[in-house]
Parts: C-alpha cells; structure tokens; sequence
C-alpha cells in the first residue's frame, strides 16, 4: 500500500462530492506546498508538547524545523493544554482514560485501502473523542459534517468500539491561527447510517474512477481542477447572462450569479495559472506570448550599500514600529496581550456581501435602520 490512499480522509469532502475526481486526480503528481510543510512541522511539534505533557519521552524536532517560529510554539502548547483539559475532564468520569497519540486508524471497511491518522484519540467512558489539529489559518474548518473527522472516527470504532461500551462521538477540530475550537458529538449508531448508505457506496463509486462529476467549494483542492471539463462548462455557463449590466438582471439572476461568482473567480485563476505553467514549458497558445514581467529594483549587497552610504555621511536606516502580526510573533501571544491588549484595537470591518451560512452576524445598513423608523413611526 502506497502512503497515500486514493480514497484519502483529507480529500474526502472532494470525492465524496465527486467521485470520479479520484481517478481523474491520480495522473498528476503531488506538487505539496509551503503551506503543507508548514503543517506537517506544526504537527511534529504538537506531537512532541503533548507527549511531553503526558510524561510520555520525546524528542524535541524544534531544531530541525524549517518554519518554527514563536506562534508555532504558542499553537502546539495551547494544543497541548487543550488535550489535557480534555484528559482532566475525562477522569471525572472514568478513572483511567486511554490517550492515543498520532494513531494510524483504518476505515476500509467502508472504504476500500481506507486509513488515516489522528492526532489525538481519547476514550473514556462512553465517549471516543477524536481530535484533529489544523495549522491553517486561510479556511474555517468545522467539525459538523465534517467527513475527514467522521472517517477518523469511524476508523477509532474499529479498534475501541468491541472493548469499550462506547455510546457516542465526539469529534473536535482544534484551529489556533483562527481561534477555532469546532466539536461536534453524535451517537455512534448515526455515524454508522451515515457509513452504511453515504460513505460505503460513494467511496465503490470513487474507486471505480464512476459516477457524476460535481462541481463545488471541494473543487479547491482538486489536482484536476484547471483541466476539468466539468468544472468549465459549469463555469462558463454564466456566460448565458452575456454579462448583462446589473440593472438589466432580474434579483433571481443576480442570487444565482452570486452563489457562484467565487468559484468563477477561483476557476479563472486556475485556468491563468495553468496556461502559464504550460507556456512556460514550451506550450504555445494561439494569441498568447511569454514576456518579462515587471520587477522592483533591488540591492545586490546590502553590506556594501551600508558602507557606501555611511562613508558619504548618510545614514542608511529607517526605523519603523513593526505590525500587529510580526510583533506578536515576536513577543508570542501571551506576552502581546499582557503588554500591548489595551494598546491594540479592531476597527470594524468594511461591510462583504456573504451566504447566509456563514456564522457572523448580519449588519444593519443605515437603509434598514431608515426603513424600520418609518415602519414604528
């Protein structure tokens, strides 16, 4: 077995959605990205803290990672100190909880080659708590519906649910860069519906490289997404419109265009991204040139520009305050609020036209607020 299963946990919410995606993606070669080794590192660490916390030996990787940074070790203690909560928590209950860290789980009875690990899995007494640590701070990630957590879980039953009297759920995303604690609970018996009549037969489908293609939010990730032919014409359909000015469409057709104007968007990018690459390989597109782009002018050494300047009797230096996100860097986040909380402020946001999913609370426009005097008045 490959170390990557086709039918991965943390692709699921693709394929899952599209099952033919599977195959479709298996042709291309995994590129990886600064983002992914970012995380894995911030894995390692959490690994290390919380063994350490438990008393369990492990090295430390500080050392030898390449991003670790203050906020890194902020977010691997917090991590930890959130998984011992849990323990604490845990022994109220049942005197001797079973910790498991960086599990390997198997769900291919549901999906065929099917494994995972989680990062930390606690049993107690009937609760399986599953908990994965997401490094990310571009997308929210939520614990409810979450498929990568239930297959985790599904994978944590395999192991537990014949030796513990286990009765239900507990899944928790843990997403410090975004101060996101997601848990979502359920009864075992629905996460095994939900394997029996969604995840048993889309997973069949997907191996097999069979079903419909389905274009959505998890076409993000997709290593296919810049060559789907699917993709494109559910895109270019907007084109039905001809572009028509806004006061020309109906608030029917606006809604609909709205719904999907961030994946048009995303879309347009991949396809940019993709010819470029491809151009840059040799690939020549009718109407299309490679040229230069524009660059900024830079130093080619520092030190000697230093001394140049200095000797004219200049000084070659500005001095700046750094911002928010670097100086907490610095300081670490604890340190950054005990000092700098009463110094700091968030002015509010410029107003984003959002689905009515998304958990902020609406604003009220000075129009609505118009509207409901004249309503009371």
């Amino acid at each position: 077995m490959g170390k990557h299963a086709l039918l991965s946990a943390s692709a699921s919410h693709r394929w899952l959605n599209c099952p033919p995606s599977a195959r479709l993606s298996e042709q291309y070669a995994d590129q990886g990205s600064e983002f992914a080794a970012e995380g894995t590192e911030a894995h390692a660490l959490c690994e290390y803290k919380l063994k350490t916390a438990l008393g369990m030996k492990a090295e430390n990787p500080a050392a030898t990672l390449r991003y670790y940074s203050d906020e890194m070790k902020d977010c691997a203690n917090g991590y930890a100190a959130f998984i011992l909560e849990l323990v604490a928590t845990a022994k109220q209950a049942c005197r001797d909880p079973i910790v498991l860290i960086e599990q390997r789980l198997d769900f291919s009875r549901y999906v065929r080659d099917g494994f995972g690990t989680g990062d930390c899995v606690l049993i107690a007494d009937g609760t399986l708590h599953v908990v994965d640590y997401k490094h990310g701070q571009g997308v929210l990630v939520e614990a409810e519906g979450n498929p990568q957590m239930m297959l985790y879980a599904l994978g944590a039953l395999e192991l537990f649910d014949g030796i513990y009297d286990i009765s239900t759920v507990s899944m928790t995303i843990y997403q410090p860069r975004r101060e996101n604690v997601s848990t979502h609970t359920v009864f075992k018996e629905s996460l095994y519906q939900w394997a029996e009549e969604v995840l048993r037969p889309a997973s069949e489908q997907a191996y097999a490289g069979e079903g419909a293609f389905c274009c959505g939010d998890w076409c993000r990730f997709c290593k296919a997404k810049s060559e789907c032919r699917a993709r494109a014409e559910e895109n270019t359909a907007l084109a039905k419109y001809d572009f028509r000015k806004p006061p020309l469409l109906t608030d029917e057709e606006v809604e609909s265009i709205l719904a999907r104007v961030d994946e048009l968007i995303a879309w347009a990018t991949d396809i940019k991204e993709y010819a470029l690459q491809a151009a840059l390989r040799g690939k020549h597109w009718d109407g299309w040139k490679l040229v230069e782009g524009r660059a900024n002018r830079r130093y080619t050494d520092e030190q000697a520009v230093t001394q140049a300047v200095i000797a004219a009797g200049y000084d070659p230096y500005e001095s700046t305050l750094r911002g928010i996100t670097a100086m907490e860097k610095v300081l670490g986040k604890t340190t950054f609020h005990d000092l700098l909380a009463p110094l700091v402020e968030k002015p509010q946001g410029k107003p984003t036209l959002v689905p009515l999913s998304d958990k902020r609370p609406a604003i009220t426009t000075a129009h609505n607020d118009f509207m409901e005097v004249e309503h009371h008045g």
